[in-house]
């Protein structure tokens, strides 16, 4: 039996979401869908070159449905407080 897992000819099969343009994924509510993702302060200093970060802290990272990060706190309070008067609706991760 061949594993397709190991096979450099398997292919892997893309999600149909992904595929879709900024402005599709808008019409589909995609812009008004958020998560919160904890990275560590390393982490973020890779994504954001321009901020200082400490690499020991774990921050609470808001991202739209797309991708794009909106917020970034130190803690899960101040991410409610910043979320109370947005028109987000929270998505869960798992």
């Amino acid at each position: 039996m061949m594993d397709k897992r190991n096979s450099e000819t398997a292919v892997e099969a893309v999600h149909p979401l992904k595929l879709l343009t900024r402005a599709e994924f808008a019409a589909l509510g995609g812009d008004a869908v958020a998560y919160i993702k904890p990275v560590s302060g390393l982490v973020l200093s890779h994504m954001i070159a321009d901020a200082e970060f400490d690499a020991n802290v774990e921050y609470q990272l808001v991202m739209s449905a797309d991708g794009t990060p909106l917020m970034v706190a130190d803690t899960q309070d101040a991410v409610t407080d910043w979320l109370g008067d947005k028109s987000l609706g929270l998505a869960t991760l798992h």
